[in-house]
């Protein structure tokens, strides 16, 4: 999927949701756990449900290879399903590769080609060549990791060098010579208020990726405020908020009932912000 079908997809659903296939075999209802794949039949209820409201899915890949090969077989299948149902939705594998040239192209070759996925995030620690063989594919987005939520982001993200250039302002900047905003995104977390200023002053056409807000905090309001562009530039994930808001046999309309929820605060926003 290009840009202008992302962007265009926003438009037309009034939406910029990721909903995020966190799915924890622990949390979902016990009515699945009986099924063949209670992974996938738990997936594929939550899809059926949000896709009306959403424009991506953003399964972690964690959830699914701590299972071995079911859980890669669960992955496989949500992924089939997407495409085969729902091919306006951009899929993102939330993996977080980054290793020397050589594997990362088997990543690559993995991801994108086997599994054709839209995007997969990826860590810059390594540098270009870890980077670039993701950007060997047309139309295939890298999602760099660049200032996140998590407590410890602090130990590095935020560290200055002697010209008091932030560590992820110097992935924003250097990050840009290797692709343009058409194949790469950055993720920010939506904790991170005002320092989207920041993140826009030196990205403002990049599509950010913004996990956090509900279950860990994040104001919607304040990342629209601070981060959407006039193409809105943002895919705002939530996970544990929709696919965990019940856990009886009506989880998937629980489910379906926050996406909508959230997705309408998200067309309001995109009025005034990106209107």
């Amino acid at each position: 999927m290009n840009k202008q079908q992302l962007i265009e997809n926003i438009r037309r659903k009034g939406s910029f949701l990721c909903v995020g296939l966190d799915t924890d075999l622990k949390k979902i209802p016990t009515c699945l756990l009986g099924e063949e794949d209670p992974i996938f039949a738990f997936n594929k209820a939550i899809i059926d449900a949000t896709a009306p409201y959403c424009v991506a899915y953003k399964p972690n890949l964690a959830f699914y290879e701590c299972f071995g090969l079911k859980g890669w077989a669960a992955f496989e299948k949500t992924v089939t399903y997407l495409r085969q149902n729902y091919p306006d939705q951009f899929v993102i594998a939330d993996a977080k590769r980054g290793d020397i040239g050589n594997t990362s192209a088997m990543y690559a070759r993995s991801f994108f080609e086997e599994m054709q996925l839209d995007a997969l995030t990826v860590a810059p620690y390594m540098g270009e060549d870890s980077v670039t063989p993701f950007l060997s594919y047309e139309e295939k987005w890298v999602i760099l990791l660049a200032l996140t939520s998590n407590k410890g982001s602090q130990d590095f993200q935020l560290t200055e060098d002697k010209e008091g250039i932030r560590l992820f302002e110097k992935v924003l900047t250097t990050s840009q010579k290797w692709a343009g905003s058409d194949r790469m995104m950055y993720v920010v977390g939506a904790t991170r208020g005002r320092l989207f200023e920041d993140v826009r002053r030196l990205a403002p056409k990049h599509f950010l990726l913004v996990p956090g807000v509900g279950a860990q905090g994040g104001s919607l309001e304040e990342v629209c405020r601070y981060g959407m562009t006039s193409e809105c530039g943002l895919l705002v994930n939530s996970s544990r908020g929709i696919i965990y808001a019940d856990t009886s046999e009506q989880f998937a309309v629980a489910a379906a009932e926050q996406a909508r929820a959230l997705a309408g605060q998200m067309a309001e926003h995109l009025r005034r912000y990106a209107g």
